[in-house]
């Protein structure tokens, strides 16, 4: 009769795996540690970082998240309403401000790409006389005006 011995669970992942693992180097590591974003991991008795497997998700999640938009301070609130089981309300909504917030950006660099090849159809040559001419596509007297305020 042989005798099962239980499975041994991996001690972990070194920063160097975790880094290769997850595509981001070993300062990338660290920052999300001081941020809050990733936990501090176990160490051996040499010193070495020890993290768990699940470490490679969530730093491929960080990573992802910055990608979509969002901030590291937006990141830390949504790995905090995921790691206390909130509803996923804490999520969607924040999902629903981004893409709110890509979408006016979107508007706007429409306008901005708009009045530019305006400006090349137009073919100014420079900016002063660009200004000066009735054609210029460029908004350089409502930007003045708004800027300058009254009086």
């Amino acid at each position: 009769m042989t005798r099962e011995m239980p499975p041994v669970t991996p001690p972990g992942l070194r920063s160097g795996a975790l880094a290769a693992a997850a595509g981001v180097n070993l300062q990338t590591l660290r920052y999300y540690e001081r941020r809050g974003l990733l936990a501090r991991p176990d160490r051996t008795l040499g010193g070495h970082r020890m993290y768990p497997a699940e470490a490679v998700t969530v730093v491929r999640v960080i990573k992802a998240a910055q990608r979509l938009g969002f901030t590291l301070d937006e990141i830390s609130e949504l790995i905090d309403v995921g790691g206390h089981r909130h509803s996923s309300a804490g999520l969607h909504e924040r999902a629903a401000a981004k893409l709110a917030e890509v979408e006016a950006r979107i508007t706007d660099l429409t306008v901005i790409r708009d009045t530019l090849r305006q400006a090349l159809d137009a073919g100014c040559d420079d900016l002063a006389s660009c200004a000066e001419s009735p054609e210029c596509p460029l908004p350089f007297t409502v930007l003045a005006d708004t800027k300058a305020g009254p009086g």
